[in-house]
């Protein structure tokens, strides 16, 4: 990452204007509206918060608007606030949008319903109930096993409501998973669907959570929404019980709690990517703040809108920009049960045509999936209605940015490739859609109120062009508060290695233009031979060759140069594996970035280890290669049977 050929990508990048059709309609219009409003939230923070907190609702709010430094900080301490009463009864309430669509849904199954803001307070307010009467209280944990649906919605809307901490599971993860997630965050309630419908396979979800549960001892209650009614569920009298029937008694008053600001609001467990998860704890009015101010301007979310993040519940980018910035802001909204290329590839775009959708917001992998699947199947369906189209959870490599602007953008959308982790509980990196100039591959610009920065180890600012390490200098009501149970683990991951900042744990490069580049984590660095190799840099080669789908790259261990550089590879159709595409691929990371780069094999695979959010897990790749089987934590796996095969395949081809 010395010279300038490594970081080739970024100087050779072009820079795309918005349209100006849209940057009209765009909150902030211009680089300079930006530039002067990003630096008066510097000099002023203060200021910046109190303008987002005068859109919201408050049942008390007092004049201190910061307190504290990190990691010990709050933001309008004292104040109180509900997130459900922002996201649901102002709107509810309001003649102009109480019978507007909140929430259109779909199932894979063909199912569709529409559910209104005032339809959406009843129902909220009646499980707010069922959680009293179950003696539930501030600061009790209830987990929810559940898949995109509208009561999954009602549920963790209904916690808010109350003062109840949830920890949404991915509905796909093994009983032991779930476990230690109910464990971990002891847990007083499940809520889970009986089932759930995954590419035409039924999963029975509380068979998963009966098996989970033995032996613990924490959970007192089990509630069980019938997804699917004819699927036989085994109900344990005294401790399960049925959504439907709790709700047909309960009362549609339940008022909203006053809450302080900084109260916990929800735990989110890390997908496991570099060991053992953690149960992220944000605060429920500060992350209120901090969603709405990342909808509104980074997705120029307005009433007009339909908008669809097709990510899954579990996935904390979906209660960022959807449960909670998404509906604070009166959004109409789709929610999608199951897989986005089932029952045919173009269910995706089905579903955009019928609901009008404008602006959506996915995963470089689902992106990278409708490219897989053809252009000639986008072709079949109007997707004219494309303003934006949003990224986030991995890199967004330019040869997909590209087919995506074109394809299903029609030449001329806004592409907002952003980037945030759990712990940041939103997006500190992403363009103003109507003001900065798209850059294929960049994550764009620092968000008002964010001070991030790129330095070396000690913390000072290295050169622009020069890679280092990302930080934030600065408190943000959205950064998490704590590990839940381990606040030791809370400080020491996050404020120790730089101290008076965040460290991210990622490795980025700000260009000539302010722009940043986040090139990976700081551990996906390979240093051969003295050469220190980023393993984004070179997937990114690899993926720019027409017969790559997807690559991994990780680093494994050599005798004499310390580590080398090993690609797990997946192909385009057409395509197998030969001596001469393997020296075809190895060439193309010379080229790009240089001899020491080349990858010392390549293994050719039929799909990678990832998270439920779409990010491949290349510590799993590591232990593979280096140990024949996967010893770390599998808790946040999509699918663990691609692992198993990974593991034949490899161990086959050593």
């Amino acid at each position: 990452m010395e010279t300038e050929e490594r970081i080739s990508m970024i100087k050779d990048s072009v820079k795309i204007a918005p349209p100006a059709a849209y940057r009209e309609k765009s909150y902030v219009k211009s680089a300079e509206e930006y530039l002067a409003k990003y630096q008066q939230s510097i000099e002023n923070p203060t200021a910046f918060w109190n303008e987002i907190a005068g859109e919201m609702v408050w049942q008390k709010r007092l004049p201190t608007v910061i307190e504290g430094s990190m990691p010990d900080f709050q933001f309008f301490p004292g104040s109180a606030i509900n997130v459900s009463e922002n996201c649901v009864d102002r709107y509810a309430k309001d003649p102009l949008t109480r019978n507007k669509v909140a929430i259109f849904f779909e199932g894979e199954n063909g199912e569709r319903k529409a559910v209104t803001y005032l339809q959406l307070y009843d129902e909220v307010q009646k499980f707010a109930n069922v959680l009293l009467s179950f003696g539930l209280k501030k600061g009790d944990v209830v987990s929810v096993y559940m898949q995109n649906l509208m009561e999954t919605y009602v549920v963790l809307l209904a916690c808010f409501r109350v003062g109840v901490i949830y920890n949404t599971v991915f509905a796909g993860f093994s009983p032991e998973a779930l476990r230690d997630r109910i464990v971990n965050s002891n847990a007083k309630m499940v809520v889970c669907s009986n089932a759930s419908y995954r590419r035409g396979r039924v999963l029975k979800l509380k068979e998963t959570v009966d098996e989970a549960l033995k032996g613990v001892d924490c959970v007192n209650q089990v509630v069980v929404y019938k997804r699917m009614p004819e699927v036989e569920t085994p109900m344990q009298e005294g401790r399960d019980f049925d959504y439907d029937t709790l709700m047909a008694s309960a009362s549609a008053n339940c008022p909203p709690m006053p809450l302080d600001c900084n109260d916990p609001g929800l735990i989110i467990f890390t997908s496991g990517t570099s060991g053992r998860p953690k149960g992220i704890v944000h605060a429920g009015g500060g992350f209120l703040l901090g969603t709405y101010a990342y909808t509104k301007y980074q997705l120029d979310l307005r009433p007009e809108d339909v908008y669809w993040n097709t990510n899954d519940i579990g996935w904390l980018t979906t209660h960022i920009f959807v449960l909670v910035g998404g509906l604070a802001l009166g959004n109409t909204t789709v929610l999608y049960e199951g897989a986005l290329d089932y029952p045919h590839t173009g269910r995706l775009y089905e579903v955009v045509e019928r609901y009008r959708v404008n602006k959506m917001f996915s995963a470089p992998t689902a992106y990278r999936m409708m490219m897989k699947h053809g252009e000639e199947v986008a072709a079949k369906y109007d997707l004219s209605t494309i303003e934006l189209l949003i990224s986030v959870g991995e890199p967004f490599n330019p040869e997909a940015w590209h087919w995506v602007r074109r394809v299903i953008g029609g030449g001329d959308a806004v592409i907002n490739n952003t980037w945030g982790q759990t712990e940041t509980g939103g997006t500190p990196l992403a363009s103003m859609p109507g003001a900065v100039p798209m850059k294929a591959g960049s994550c764009g610009v620092p968000f008002f109120g964010h001070q991030l920065d790129i330095t070396d180890l000690t913390g000072n600012p290295v050169p622009t062009g020069t890679p280092g390490y990302l930080i934030i200098r600065n408190i943000f009501p959205s950064l998490a508060r704590d590990v839940f149970g381990d606040r030791k683990r809370y400080v020491e991951n996050y404020f120790s290695q730089i101290p008076g900042a965040y460290f991210t744990g990622d490795s980025a490069v700000r260009d000539e233009d302010g722009q940043f580049w986040v090139l990976g984590r700081v551990d996906d660095v390979i240093n051969v031979s003295g050469h220190r190799i980023s393993t984004m840099e070179m997937e990114s080669s690899l993926i720019q060759h027409k017969a790559v789908i997807e690559a991994a790259v990780v680093g494994q261990p050599d005798d004499i140069r310390g580590l080398v550089p090993v690609a797990l590879v997946t192909l385009e159709k057409g395509f197998t594996p030969s001596p001469e595409l393997e020296d075809s691929l190895k060439k193309q990371v010379v080229q790009d970035i240089g001899t020491f780069a080349r990858p010392e094999k390549i293994f050719y695979v039929e799909a990678m280890p990832k998270t439920r959010s779409g990010k491949i897990i290349r510590r799993m790749l590591r232990e593979i290669l280096q140990d024949g089987e996967v010893r770390g934590d599998v808790t946040g796996l999509e699918d663990m049977e691609i692992v198993n095969q990974l593991v034949k395949d490899i161990n086959g081809k050593k």
